[in-house]
Protein backbone atom coordinates (compact mmCIF):
# COMPACT_ATOMS: atom_id res chain seq x y z
CA UNK A 1 0.00 0.00 0.00
CA UNK A 2 2.98 2.23 0.79
CA UNK A 3 4.26 1.97 -2.29
CA UNK A 4 0.75 2.10 -4.29
CA UNK A 5 0.76 5.30 -2.14
CA UNK A 6 3.52 6.65 -3.57
CA UNK A 7 3.00 6.28 -7.19
CA UNK A 8 -0.02 8.07 -7.06
CA UNK A 9 -0.18 11.01 -9.38
CA UNK A 10 -1.00 13.90 -7.42
CA UNK A 11 -2.35 17.21 -7.41
CA UNK A 12 -1.33 19.99 -5.43
CA UNK A 13 -3.02 22.96 -5.62
CA UNK A 14 -2.27 25.10 -1.95
CA UNK A 15 1.21 25.03 -1.44
CA UNK A 16 3.41 28.25 -0.65
CA UNK A 17 7.12 28.77 -1.67
CA UNK A 18 8.13 30.75 1.09
CA UNK A 19 7.26 28.25 3.58
CA UNK A 20 8.60 24.97 1.54
CA UNK A 21 12.15 26.09 0.84
CA UNK A 22 14.09 23.07 1.85
CA UNK A 23 16.22 23.74 5.31
CA UNK A 24 19.44 22.56 3.88
CA UNK A 25 19.06 25.38 0.83
CA UNK A 26 17.87 27.80 3.17
CA UNK A 27 20.77 26.83 5.38
CA UNK A 28 23.13 27.05 1.97
CA UNK A 29 22.08 30.56 1.18
CA UNK A 30 22.72 31.70 4.53
CA UNK A 31 25.91 30.60 4.41
CA UNK A 32 26.95 32.09 0.78
CA UNK A 33 25.52 35.78 1.97
CA UNK A 34 27.20 35.18 5.42
CA UNK A 35 23.69 35.48 7.08
CA UNK A 36 23.73 32.46 8.74
CA UNK A 37 21.87 33.56 12.69
CA UNK A 38 23.04 30.00 14.01
CA UNK A 39 26.36 28.22 13.39
CA UNK A 40 25.19 25.02 12.17
CA UNK A 41 22.07 23.24 10.03
CA UNK A 42 21.21 21.54 13.20
CA UNK A 43 20.41 24.50 15.05
CA UNK A 44 18.73 26.53 11.67
CA UNK A 45 16.23 23.49 11.58
CA UNK A 46 14.00 24.96 14.85
CA UNK A 47 13.84 28.16 13.31
CA UNK A 48 12.47 26.82 10.01
CA UNK A 49 10.18 24.32 11.15
CA UNK A 50 7.44 24.33 14.06
CA UNK A 51 8.16 22.35 17.12
CA UNK A 52 6.00 19.96 19.17
CA UNK A 53 5.34 22.75 21.77
CA UNK A 54 4.55 25.38 19.46
CA UNK A 55 1.96 23.60 18.08
CA UNK A 56 -1.44 25.39 17.97
CA UNK A 57 -0.33 29.07 17.78
CA UNK A 58 -0.79 31.00 14.25
CA UNK A 59 1.59 33.59 15.60
CA UNK A 60 4.25 30.54 16.10
CA UNK A 61 2.92 29.14 12.45
CA UNK A 62 3.82 32.52 10.97
CA UNK A 63 7.34 33.27 12.58
CA UNK A 64 8.91 30.63 10.56
CA UNK A 65 8.66 32.20 7.59
CA UNK A 66 10.64 35.38 8.86
CA UNK A 67 14.45 33.78 7.85
CA UNK A 68 13.34 32.95 5.09
CA UNK A 69 12.97 36.07 3.71
CA UNK A 70 16.76 36.99 4.17
CA UNK A 71 17.58 35.29 0.99
CA UNK A 72 14.69 35.69 -1.13
CA UNK A 73 15.44 38.82 -1.91
CA UNK A 74 17.56 38.26 -4.34
CA UNK A 75 16.56 37.00 -8.20
CA UNK A 76 18.91 34.07 -8.71
CA UNK A 77 18.14 32.66 -5.29
CA UNK A 78 14.31 33.44 -5.96
CA UNK A 79 14.95 31.06 -8.70
CA UNK A 80 16.95 28.44 -7.45
CA UNK A 81 14.61 27.79 -3.92
CA UNK A 82 11.82 27.50 -6.62
CA UNK A 83 13.79 24.74 -9.10
CA UNK A 84 14.30 22.89 -5.42
CA UNK A 85 10.78 22.80 -3.95
CA UNK A 86 9.70 22.00 -7.39
CA UNK A 87 11.92 19.12 -7.89
CA UNK A 88 10.86 17.49 -3.97
CA UNK A 89 7.14 17.84 -5.17
CA UNK A 90 8.17 15.73 -8.37
CA UNK A 91 9.51 13.41 -6.27
CA UNK A 92 6.89 12.45 -3.60
CA UNK A 93 4.64 11.41 -6.96
CA UNK A 94 3.44 14.93 -7.34
CA UNK A 95 2.34 15.74 -11.19
CA UNK A 96 0.10 18.85 -11.38
CA UNK A 97 1.56 21.47 -9.09
CA UNK A 98 0.36 25.54 -8.65
CA UNK A 99 2.64 27.04 -6.44
CA UNK A 100 1.67 30.49 -4.61
CA UNK A 101 3.81 33.06 -4.20
CA UNK A 102 3.44 37.01 -2.77
CA UNK A 103 5.99 39.23 -4.83
CA UNK A 104 5.39 42.41 -2.98
CA UNK A 105 7.42 40.86 -0.24
CA UNK A 106 10.11 40.03 -2.23
CA UNK A 107 11.23 43.79 -3.29
CA UNK A 108 12.59 45.05 -0.31
CA UNK A 109 16.11 44.37 -1.65
CA UNK A 110 14.80 46.61 -5.52
CA UNK A 111 12.98 43.66 -7.05
CA UNK A 112 10.62 45.03 -9.07
CA UNK A 113 6.72 43.25 -8.65
CA UNK A 114 7.60 42.02 -11.95
CA UNK A 115 11.08 40.47 -11.39
CA UNK A 116 9.84 38.88 -8.69
CA UNK A 117 7.00 37.14 -10.15
CA UNK A 118 9.79 36.58 -13.35
CA UNK A 119 11.98 35.08 -10.45
CA UNK A 120 9.39 32.32 -9.48
CA UNK A 121 8.14 31.83 -13.25
CA UNK A 122 11.97 31.01 -14.13
CA UNK A 123 12.66 28.12 -11.73
CA UNK A 124 9.48 26.62 -12.69
CA UNK A 125 10.29 26.48 -15.87
CA UNK A 126 14.02 25.33 -15.59
CA UNK A 127 12.00 22.37 -13.13
CA UNK A 128 9.62 21.93 -15.85
CA UNK A 129 12.36 21.39 -18.33
CA UNK A 130 13.54 18.56 -16.21
CA UNK A 131 10.33 17.15 -15.45
CA UNK A 132 8.34 17.37 -18.82
CA UNK A 133 5.34 15.33 -17.13
CA UNK A 134 4.75 17.55 -14.83
CA UNK A 135 2.33 20.47 -14.68
CA UNK A 136 3.15 23.53 -13.06
CA UNK A 137 1.34 27.51 -12.59
CA UNK A 138 1.86 30.08 -10.52
CA UNK A 139 -0.90 32.00 -8.61
CA UNK A 140 0.13 35.23 -7.37
CA UNK A 141 -0.59 36.48 -3.75
CA UNK A 142 -1.73 39.33 -2.14
CA UNK A 143 -1.55 40.41 1.48
CA UNK A 144 -4.39 41.52 3.37
CA UNK A 145 -2.50 43.73 5.74
CA UNK A 146 -1.50 45.60 2.71
CA UNK A 147 -4.14 46.65 1.84
CA UNK A 148 -6.81 47.01 -1.17
CA UNK A 149 -5.47 49.14 -3.27
CA UNK A 150 -1.86 47.17 -3.51
CA UNK A 151 -4.17 44.08 -4.19
CA UNK A 152 -5.13 46.01 -7.55
CA UNK A 153 -1.58 46.98 -8.25
CA UNK A 154 -0.43 43.22 -7.77
CA UNK A 155 -3.44 41.89 -9.83
CA UNK A 156 -2.44 44.09 -13.02
CA UNK A 157 0.78 42.81 -12.51
CA UNK A 158 0.13 38.90 -12.00
CA UNK A 159 -2.24 39.19 -15.34
CA UNK A 160 0.85 40.66 -17.22
CA UNK A 161 2.59 37.04 -16.47
CA UNK A 162 -0.53 34.94 -16.97
CA UNK A 163 0.32 31.66 -18.32
CA UNK A 164 -2.89 31.73 -21.23
CA UNK A 165 -0.76 34.75 -22.68
CA UNK A 166 3.05 33.03 -23.01
CA UNK A 167 4.00 29.84 -24.27
CA UNK A 168 5.73 28.67 -21.19
CA UNK A 169 4.66 28.61 -17.01
CA UNK A 170 2.99 31.37 -16.51
CA UNK A 171 0.56 32.87 -13.50
CA UNK A 172 -2.77 30.94 -13.29
CA UNK A 173 -4.60 32.30 -10.30
CA UNK A 174 -5.14 35.15 -7.59
CA UNK A 175 -5.32 34.61 -3.74
CA UNK A 176 -5.51 36.56 -1.32
CA UNK A 177 -3.83 35.79 2.18
CA UNK A 178 -2.81 37.30 5.27
CA UNK A 179 -4.62 38.40 8.86
CA UNK A 180 -8.10 37.73 8.11
CA UNK A 181 -9.66 39.44 11.21
CA UNK A 182 -10.11 43.06 10.51
CA UNK A 183 -9.57 42.68 6.79
CA UNK A 184 -12.86 41.44 5.13
CA UNK A 185 -12.85 40.13 1.65
CA UNK A 186 -15.59 42.62 -0.02
CA UNK A 187 -13.02 45.52 0.41
CA UNK A 188 -10.94 43.51 -2.04
CA UNK A 189 -13.45 43.12 -4.74
CA UNK A 190 -11.66 45.58 -7.43
CA UNK A 191 -8.62 43.62 -7.56
CA UNK A 192 -10.57 40.44 -7.62
CA UNK A 193 -12.93 42.17 -10.70
CA UNK A 194 -9.58 42.85 -12.32
CA UNK A 195 -7.87 39.48 -12.13
CA UNK A 196 -11.35 37.83 -13.22
CA UNK A 197 -11.34 39.78 -16.01
CA UNK A 198 -7.41 39.20 -17.62
CA UNK A 199 -8.14 35.48 -17.14
CA UNK A 200 -6.54 34.31 -13.96
CA UNK A 201 -8.44 31.85 -11.36
CA UNK A 202 -9.47 32.71 -7.79
CA UNK A 203 -8.74 31.31 -4.44
CA UNK A 204 -8.97 33.23 -1.19
CA UNK A 205 -7.65 31.90 1.74
CA UNK A 206 -11.03 31.85 4.26
CA UNK A 207 -12.00 30.52 7.39
CA UNK A 208 -9.23 29.59 8.61
CA UNK A 209 -8.84 32.31 11.50
CA UNK A 210 -12.02 33.38 10.86
CA UNK A 211 -15.90 32.55 10.93
CA UNK A 212 -17.78 31.13 7.90
CA UNK A 213 -19.15 34.61 6.96
CA UNK A 214 -15.79 35.36 5.35
CA UNK A 215 -16.08 32.37 3.07
CA UNK A 216 -19.24 33.49 2.30
CA UNK A 217 -17.82 37.19 1.51
CA UNK A 218 -14.80 35.13 -0.65
CA UNK A 219 -18.04 33.58 -2.74
CA UNK A 220 -20.36 36.59 -2.93
CA UNK A 221 -18.15 39.41 -2.88
CA UNK A 222 -14.92 37.96 -4.59
CA UNK A 223 -16.52 35.28 -7.03
CA UNK A 224 -13.89 32.93 -5.58
CA UNK A 225 -13.93 29.30 -7.79
CA UNK A 226 -12.02 27.89 -4.55
CA UNK A 227 -11.21 28.60 -1.15
CA UNK A 228 -8.19 27.84 0.39
CA UNK A 229 -8.67 25.94 4.07
CA UNK A 230 -12.59 27.17 4.91
CA UNK A 231 -11.92 24.94 8.39
CA UNK A 232 -15.09 27.02 9.70
CA UNK A 233 -17.26 25.99 6.91
CA UNK A 234 -18.69 22.93 8.21
CA UNK A 235 -20.35 24.82 11.33
CA UNK A 236 -22.74 26.41 8.53
CA UNK A 237 -24.99 24.02 6.77
CA UNK A 238 -26.09 26.59 4.65
CA UNK A 239 -22.74 27.16 3.52
CA UNK A 240 -22.04 23.50 3.13
CA UNK A 241 -24.60 23.03 0.82
CA UNK A 242 -23.74 25.91 -1.14
CA UNK A 243 -19.66 24.46 -1.85
CA UNK A 244 -21.16 21.11 -2.91
CA UNK A 245 -24.06 22.73 -5.01
CA UNK A 246 -21.42 25.25 -6.94
CA UNK A 247 -18.70 22.57 -7.45
CA UNK A 248 -16.05 24.91 -4.96
CA UNK A 249 -13.23 23.22 -4.19
CA UNK A 250 -11.82 23.03 -0.55
CA UNK A 251 -7.83 23.06 -0.46
CA UNK A 252 -7.24 21.06 2.78
CA UNK A 253 -4.22 21.50 4.19
CA UNK A 254 -4.44 18.63 7.25
CA UNK A 255 -1.26 19.18 9.13
CA UNK A 256 -0.81 22.80 9.15
CA UNK A 257 -4.61 23.35 10.29
CA UNK A 258 -4.09 21.52 13.47
CA UNK A 259 -0.35 23.47 13.85
CA UNK A 260 -1.65 26.51 13.62
CA UNK A 261 -5.02 25.84 15.64
CA UNK A 262 -7.33 26.10 13.14
CA UNK A 263 -8.49 22.95 13.43
CA UNK A 264 -8.78 21.72 17.75
CA UNK A 265 -6.68 18.92 18.18
CA UNK A 266 -9.15 16.35 19.50
CA UNK A 267 -11.17 17.02 16.65
CA UNK A 268 -10.99 15.10 13.12
CA UNK A 269 -10.16 17.33 10.62
CA UNK A 270 -13.13 18.97 8.13
CA UNK A 271 -11.54 17.13 5.20
CA UNK A 272 -13.59 14.23 6.18
CA UNK A 273 -16.61 15.87 6.49
CA UNK A 274 -16.44 17.81 3.27
CA UNK A 275 -16.12 14.83 1.64
CA UNK A 276 -19.26 13.39 3.69
CA UNK A 277 -21.01 16.18 2.11
CA UNK A 278 -19.88 16.24 -1.16
CA UNK A 279 -18.05 19.20 -1.25
CA UNK A 280 -14.86 18.87 -3.54
CA UNK A 281 -11.46 19.03 -2.51
CA UNK A 282 -7.71 18.62 -2.55
CA UNK A 283 -5.32 17.23 -0.23
CA UNK A 284 -2.56 19.91 0.20
CA UNK A 285 0.61 20.53 2.12
CA UNK A 286 0.75 24.27 2.95
CA UNK A 287 3.98 24.69 3.42
CA UNK A 288 6.24 21.74 3.36
CA UNK A 289 9.21 22.90 5.44
CA UNK A 290 7.16 25.18 8.08
CA UNK A 291 5.06 22.07 8.51
CA UNK A 292 7.76 19.26 7.94
CA UNK A 293 4.98 17.33 5.93
CA UNK A 294 5.53 16.56 2.23
CA UNK A 295 2.43 14.84 -0.21
CA UNK A 296 3.28 11.54 1.04
CA UNK A 297 2.40 11.92 4.72
CA UNK A 298 -0.46 14.09 4.17
CA UNK A 299 -2.14 11.43 1.92
CA UNK A 300 -0.87 8.56 4.51
CA UNK A 301 -2.44 10.65 7.21
CA UNK A 302 -5.75 10.19 5.09
CA UNK A 303 -5.58 6.72 4.97
CA UNK A 304 -6.73 6.31 8.65
CA UNK A 305 -10.46 7.27 7.08
CA UNK A 306 -10.62 6.65 3.38
CA UNK A 307 -9.76 3.94 1.18
CA UNK A 308 -6.69 4.08 -1.07
CA UNK A 309 -9.01 4.48 -4.23
CA UNK A 310 -10.65 7.33 -2.65
CA UNK A 311 -7.93 9.17 -1.98
CA UNK A 312 -6.94 8.25 -5.92
CA UNK A 313 -10.45 10.02 -6.68
CA UNK A 314 -9.81 13.00 -4.73
CA UNK A 315 -6.56 13.72 -6.97
CA UNK A 316 -7.80 12.99 -10.19
CA UNK A 317 -10.94 14.96 -9.48
CA UNK A 318 -9.06 17.75 -7.91
CA UNK A 319 -6.74 18.47 -11.05
CA UNK A 320 -9.96 19.41 -13.14
CA UNK A 321 -10.14 22.20 -10.51
CA UNK A 322 -6.65 23.37 -11.62
CA UNK A 323 -6.14 27.11 -12.81
CA UNK A 324 -3.96 25.75 -15.59
CA UNK A 325 -5.47 26.31 -18.64
CA UNK A 326 -5.23 26.77 -21.61
CA UNK A 327 -7.48 29.49 -22.37
CA UNK A 328 -8.58 32.21 -20.16
CA UNK A 329 -11.28 31.18 -17.37
CA UNK A 330 -13.78 34.38 -18.39
CA UNK A 331 -14.50 32.41 -21.19
CA UNK A 332 -16.35 30.20 -18.97
CA UNK A 333 -20.41 30.79 -17.46
CA UNK A 334 -19.43 31.42 -13.64
CA UNK A 335 -22.23 30.10 -11.15
CA UNK A 336 -24.97 31.87 -9.14
CA UNK A 337 -23.87 34.06 -6.43
CA UNK A 338 -26.86 33.21 -4.62
CA UNK A 339 -27.05 31.50 -1.47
Amino acid sequence: MARTLESIRKVELHQHVDGSIPVRTTWKLMQHHGLAPVRSIREMRPLLQLQQDETGSLLSYLDKFHYPMWITQFYENIVGVTYEIVKEAYGNGVRLLELRYSPAIHTFAGLTLRQAIRAVLSGMNRAQSRYPDLEVGLIVISMRQHGPHIAKIIARQAIAEAQHLHQRTGVVGFDLAGAERGNPPRLFREAYEIARLGGLGLTVHAGEDEDSKRIWEALDELGADRIGHGCSAIGDPGLMRRLARDHILVECCPTSNFQTGAVAPDRPHPVFEFLDKGVPVAICTDNTTVSDTDQIRENRKMLERVELSEIERIHREAAEFSFIRSVPRQTQERPSATG
